[in-house]
């Protein structure tokens, strides 16, 4: 990680994640944290609905669904993706982006980086699917069907770890469609939610495309 020469850190997690989970930084860490603890109240959502859920593999679909139409909504996902992108337009140098899992948030973000990029939506959406790494599912999911037990007192079936775990296209979908719904185009999210002007989407290109 030191190797990187990172210059920015965007941790998209909620404040109750980063706790559980501090960050481990190296020797002369430097680089700019971008994180935020906007708009958040009570339980963390996502463990709110494993409570109460049946951890059936339709139950998770459906909350990711309707969590990815809602997510590029959430003021603190707007104040992190606008000063990111922000980052990536000032060119000071690689950025990380991050959350707790890495495929949701972290996804999100990663495919309007893309678009800006001028990467085709199937293509962005393959990109997004290579979280469904099969080694990684072998190996991690073990550990967090263990701790879904140990937290809840039910253990989830595999094929449920595998939809928490996992990602698919039309949860991508689900978030494009409301984006485009809502302000014409992912360009028009990006410019009226967001912030980036076409002028910043340029600065972003000239700098992620080298």
């Amino acid at each position: 990680m030191a190797g990187l020469n990172l210059r920015t850190v965007v941790d998209l997690r909620r404040p109750n994640e980063r706790q559980r989970d501090p960050s481990r930084r190296w020797a002369g860490f430097a680089a700019e944290v971008i994180d935020n603890d906007l708009g958040v109240t009570g339980e963390d959502p996502w463990r709110a609905f494993l409570r109460q859920s049946d951890l059936s593999v339709a139950s998770i679909r459906g909350y990711l669904v309707d969590y990815y139409r809602r997510a590029p909504f959430a003021v603190r996902h707007l104040d992190l993706f606008r000063r990111y992108f922000q980052a990536l337009a000032a060119a000071r140098g690689p950025v990380l982006i991050h959350c707790a899992a890495g495929k949701d948030r972290t996804g999100l973000l990663a495919a309007l980086t893309h678009h800006v990029a001028g990467v085709a939506d199937d293509d962005l959406v393959d990109d997004y699917l290579l979280t469904n790494d099969e080694a990684r599912f072998a190996r991690r999911g073990p550990v967090f069907a263990d701790l879904l037990e140990a937290e809840l007192g039910r253990r989830p079936s595999d094929a449920a770890v595998r939809a928490a775990m996992g990602v698919e296209a039309d949860y991508l979908a689900a978030a494009i469609a409301e984006m485009k719904a809502r302000h014409g185009s992912l360009d028009g999210y990006l410019e009226q939610a967001v912030g980036l002007d076409a002028q910043g989407r340029e600065a972003v290109r000239a700098h992620i495309l080298l």
